[in-house]
């Protein structure tokens, strides 16, 4: 008798997530020096942490005997001072993908349906069959959520909506009108879930705080793993009601927060000057990829994020031929999207670089 024959069935089916290729990798399968290689996958941050961020992770490292805050105090205390909300209105997760899984763990189950765009992020439908719901996926209209799509796929089954804005791999948003007006007609047994992992590189990003103080059904998920840098210590963060954010903080494993982690967040949250650098090089990075594809006449999706879609006829054979020129970028075959890839902002020598070689690649036959 084997392993699968004693997992349970659903185990077996279970997608798996496909992360972006590590610079490691590709440098050991082409023979590739490390150097020479670019990211442009997964939405990182080019720029990477904060110098007061690794000064303070550098710190913690020296008390690493001792177990981390398992309530996340001074990070939840800096949090709410950000937000104007209380310290108890938060929830600090292994990025904010455990604050996906939480909320399946606290209200999804069996016979339930999870309600989202498509495409969106895959860890939301991942989560959904996961816990042995319905994943009732409603596409996209003008590469945005349709909201009023979305409202009208809730059933009494539903539990969870899901928001992501800016959306992944789009990188478009809805308005915060579109946005309080969606959650406000929602009915009562459903929570609406707004991933706003990417809103620190819009310029007015919406303010859904009203929504928390007039008591609606809604979580809201931040990470530190995008313009904060801190992809590699995975921390982030969701705040709605007291009530909500003490039921997450049940179902979640204690320690889930490493100290190192911790003490990067609490660090970058005071480097306004970093974060705000960091987004100004992203609209120009983003300008400079549009002005790059209207040049060489590639379609591509405005984004307001750090990453941008760009059709280019074959996206595996392109994602495998620009690895030989030393550029990683992300297929997004698996979102139903084979004929485009996804490319995280650079540096302007990286963007330059990726319009070259990206130019090189599809005029090859």
């Amino acid at each position: 008798m084997n392993f699968e024959s004693l997992a349970k069935p659903s185990v077996l089916t279970q997608p798996v997530y496909e992360p972006g290729k590590p610079i490691e990798y590709v440098a050991r399968e082409l023979g590739i020096d490390v150097h020479g290689i670019i990211k442009l996958a997964s939405n990182e941050n080019p720029f990477g942490p904060s110098p007061r961020a690794l000064a303070a992770a550098k710190l913690a490292l020296e008390d690493g005997e001792l177990y981390p805050d398992g309530g996340c105090f001074e990070l939840r205390q800096k949090l709410a001072a950000r937000h104007g909300l209380g310290a108890e209105q938060f929830v600090v997760g292994n990025g904010s993908n455990e604050i996906i899984e939480l909320l399946g763990h606290a209200f999804v189950g069996a016979g339930d349906e999870v309600v989202m765009g498509a495409p969106a992020f895959v860890v939301y439908k991942l989560v959904t069959l996961l816990f042995g719901a319905k994943a009732v996926e409603v596409p996209l209209l003008n590469w945005r959520h349709d909201l009023p799509a979305i409202a009208a796929a809730i059933t009494p089954r539903t539990k969870l909506v899901y928001v992501c804005t800016p959306n992944n791999p789009t990188g478009t948003a809805n308005t915060e009108a579109e946005l309080l007006a969606f959650v406000r007609a929602l009915p009562v047994h459903v929570i609406a879930v707004i991933d706003e992992a990417y809103a620190e590189y819009v310029e007015n990003p919406p303010d859904l705080r009203p929504l928390i103080r007039e008591g609606r059904k809604v979580v809201c998920l931040r990470t530190f793993s995008k313009i904060y840098g801190l992809a590699s210590l995975r921390i982030g963060y969701g705040y709605g009601s007291a009530e909500l954010a003490a039921l997450l903080n049940r179902v979640r494993q204690p320690f889930n927060v490493n100290a190192i982690a911790q003490a990067a967040a609490i660090a970058a949250l005071d480097d306004h000057e970093f974060a705000a650098s960091c987004a100004a090089a992203n609209r120009h990075g983003l300008h400079q990829l549009e002005q790059g594809c209207m040049k060489h006449g590639w379609h591509f999706v405005p984004s307001v994020a750090n990453f941008m879609l760009i059709e280019v006829g074959d996206g595996m054979r392109v994602f495998a031929a620009l690895q030989h020129h030393g550029i990683i970028v992300r297929p997004v075959k698996s979102y139903g999207l084979p004929g485009w890839i996804r490319v995280t902002v650079g540096t302007a020598e990286q963007n330059e670089r990726l319009l070259r070689e990206l130019h090189t690649v599809l005029r090859a036959p």
